[in-house]
């Protein structure tokens, strides 16, 4: 990735960072010029809380290349509190743990890095959430 994308999305990599429909109330992940429930442009930005269950899910056993180290590991379609869906590594889990319903939390870590002394790029990962936030 670019150093000018990386900059472009970091709102979104580091804190979620969406929108809200003015319209419908919808909230929008990742931001878009359109709603994908009603149509209409107009939104105010929102962070979302980053707490969500995984919908779906699948484990990579043969990763592509710059992510054979992490193999394997599991993708997950995380569904947020606040309703948008979107597709994550888990992390911090065995993926024989992962499972459908499985609440989860954002954090950050590393997602890439661009060669030995190149640009190493942060995200958005989900954790299985801690029993006392679970509730």
């Amino acid at each position: 990735m670019h150093i000018a994308r990386n900059w472009r999305v970091k709102k979104q990599r580091y804190s979620l960072t969406g929108e809200i429909c003015n319209h419908c109330g919808s909230a929008v992940f990742p931001p878009r010029d359109v709603c994908p429930e009603c149509a209409k442009p107009a939104y105010e930005p929102m962070t979302l809380r980053g707490l969500g269950e995984v919908y779906s899910f699948t484990t990579i056993y043969e990763a592509p290349t710059g992510f054979e180290a992490q193999a394997p590991y599991s993708l997950a379609l995380v569904r947020l509190e606040e309703g948008p869906m979107l597709t994550a590594q888990l992390t911090d889990v065995d993926p024989r743990e992962v499972h459908i319903g499985m609440k989860v939390e954002m954090v950050t870590r590393k997602l890439s890095q661009d060669g030995d002394e190149g640009l190493i790029q942060y995200g958005y990962k989900f954790r299985p959430r801690m029993m006392a936030q679970a509730a």
